[in-house]
């Protein structure tokens, strides 16, 4: 019987300079899709798939994350004045308990898998769940709901997969494949940013990941990979031989959020999803195509 999933760590260090000006004052975690920030999609998420405990690994000026989930008084009292019940009704709704995030500091940007590492007293002797904010997935059932299913099933590390251009190799951390069973893949190695010339498959793992606490022994060694960083996809494929690992073909479609032309059809494709938004939505992307 496999170990219980409840924890998240949440990698939010980064500095969002691709959305300058915008993420001058404000973390890029906090950036709105329609009416929610990033932030808290992917808590939601997590939630949704049995994670009660989260780990957020920030940097300086990331406070506004923290506090985006803590009680806001003066408005919930100035909501209950003017009895804005839907609005106040839904604050409640996305409150967390106390202490159900905890933070640790990154304090120097050395790549993925050491902001994972700076997460190593949250995360144990527990298997945990990563969910990277920046990669926003619009599905029937939540991606991170869909690694557990696999998790509870197989034990081991499970990770998000969908295919890429065989030219866009070069970006992602790319799997060599076993044993292919419906939309399960068996993972026999793992190559960070390889050459599309040496990309061993264009299977790419996405920022969605369940994995052993073993992990955090190989990132220790502090090995510097692909870009001089410490790389999360080099430790786990010193994992492959000893632990069950698979790659799971998710249901849903992804968006690269820490791209501009990303979150911007990020923006359109969940405000469609919206009853309460889509039809008009609809209406006037119409006459933007048109013209």
């Amino acid at each position: 019987m496999v170990k219980p999933l409840r924890k998240a760590v949440l990698p939010v260090a980064g500095l969002g300079t691709r959305f300058l000006p915008a993420t001058k004052a404000m973390p890029k975690e906090m950036l709105p899709v329609v009416d929610k920030p990033l932030i808290q999609y992917a808590v939601d998420e997590a939630r949704a798939a049995g994670i009660d405990q989260f780990c957020m690994v920030t940097g300086r000026g990331k406070t506004a994350l923290i506090d985006h989930f803590d009680i806001a008084f003066e408005l919930e009292a100035t909501l209950t004045e003017r009895n804005k019940r839907e609005a106040l009704a839904l604050l409640r709704e996305e409150a967390m308990p106390p202490g159900a995030i905890t933070t640790v500091r990154q304090q120097v940007p050395l790549g993925l898998g050491h902001a994972i590492w700076c997460a190593r007293t949250f995360i144990g002797d527990d298997p945990f769940a990563i969910l990277l904010p920046d990669d926003l997935v619009l599905s029937q059932t939540p991606c991170t709901e869909q690694l557990v299913k696999v998790y509870n099933e197989t034990g081991g590390n499970v990770v998000a997969i969908s295919e890429v251009p065989k030219e866009h190799t070069n970006r992602y951390g790319i799997l060599k494949t076993g044993a292919i069973n419906g939309d399960r893949v068996e993972v026999t190695g793992l190559v960070e940013k390889p050459k599309p010339e040496e990309a061993p498959s264009n299977l790419s793992i996405i920022g969605r990941y369940v994995l052993l606490p073993e992990v955090i022994a190989y990132l220790s060694r502090m090995e510097a990979g692909a870009g001089n960083e410490v790389q999360l996809t080099d430790a786990m494929a010193k994992m492959i031989g000893h632990t069950p690992f698979h790659g799971l073909k998710f249901e849903g479609r992804r968006f690269d959020c820490g791209d501009k032309a990303g979150f911007l059809e990020a923006q359109i494709a969940f405000s469609l999803a919206r009853p309460d938004l889509g039809p008009a939505v609809r209406d006037f992307l119409k006459k933007y195509v048109n013209d």
